[in-house]
């Protein structure tokens, strides 16, 4: 259980948007969550030491500090618009020795740009991107990544799954908009991509997509299957978590220091 200091160090006792580097990309309680949620997707996928992977909105490195650690040197990019966000991400969360030795590379292009790389990668990620921005931007990123992206490659993004499509031009935040699937399967087309719902877990209640070039069809039988024993081992801890806590309110305790002095009582007797 983190103590006082450090949930304010972490940024827990902050809301989502609050200039922390934690906090300001999301519920900072899910930062650690949220870090493992993509890791472990991106692996079961196939990623492996030796690819090249693009984090398009990589912020303060919530994904990036695993991936930079499992990727050999030079194959982890990222996009974020805020550099403050990737200078505390290395300065708090790994080091400038780490970085030196791992060589991410990162631009602050505001455009989904990734062409500027000069690469072509095997993995791009965008979590909880779509979840923000306007249509315009959507399809300005599909149609970017869609010319870095080898034939194999694979794109991992999430959105919010709703009734209506946010008909905005502007990006929302900390407030998320909604899509509904048919549209961003449509907007992938108009792209270049096909577009493919998968079931894995995300604490905040998005939509996993895995967008792929036409005739590469990602392999996801097995992934049902391990986000069914994701949600109940989440479930787990969330319960253990509520249960702690149940156990450290006044009303428990003092129920259980009466039931203490009632046994004593009783073997006096």
């Amino acid at each position: 259980m983190a103590s006082k200091k450090e949930k304010e160090t972490l940024g827990k006792n902050l809301l989502p948007g609050a200039r922390h580097h934690r906090a300001f990309i999301g519920p900072p309680g899910a930062y650690d969550v949220v870090a493992h949620m993509q890791f472990n997707l991106l692996t079961l996928l196939g990623l492996r030491e030796e690819h090249y992977l693009l984090d398009i909105g990589c912020g303060s490195l919530r994904g990036g500090r695993l991936f930079i650690v499992y990727l050999l040197p030079g194959r982890y990019f990222g996009i974020e618009p805020e550099q403050w966000l990737i200078e505390e991400g290395i300065k708090k969360e790994l080091s400038k020795d780490f970085i030196a030795l791992k060589q991410p590379r990162f631009s602050n292009d505001r455009n989904f740009a990734c062409s500027s790389f000069g690469m072509e990668f095997d993995f791009v990620l965008a979590q909880s991107i779509f979840s923000h921005a306007a249509p315009g931007q959507i399809q300005r990123c599909l149609q970017e990544v869609r010319k870095c992206m080898k034939p194999t490659s694979l794109f991992a993004a999430t959105f919010m799954e709703g009734e209506k499509n946010y008909a905005g031009s502007d990006w929302v935040y900390p407030d998320c908009v909604t899509y509904r699937l048919s549209w961003l399967q449509e907007t992938a087309a108009k792209a270049g991509l096909t577009c493919t719902p998968v079931e894995w877990f995300h604490p905040t209640g998005q939509t996993w997509v895995l967008l792929a070039r036409p005739g590469s069809q990602p392999q996801t039988q097995e992934l049902a299957t391990l986000n069914k024993m994701v949600l109940l081992k989440e479930e787990l801890r969330n319960t253990k978590e509520r249960l702690a806590a149940l156990e450290r309110h006044p009303y428990v305790r003092a129920g259980k220091q009466i039931n203490r002095l009632l046994r004593k009582v009783r073997r006096s007797k």
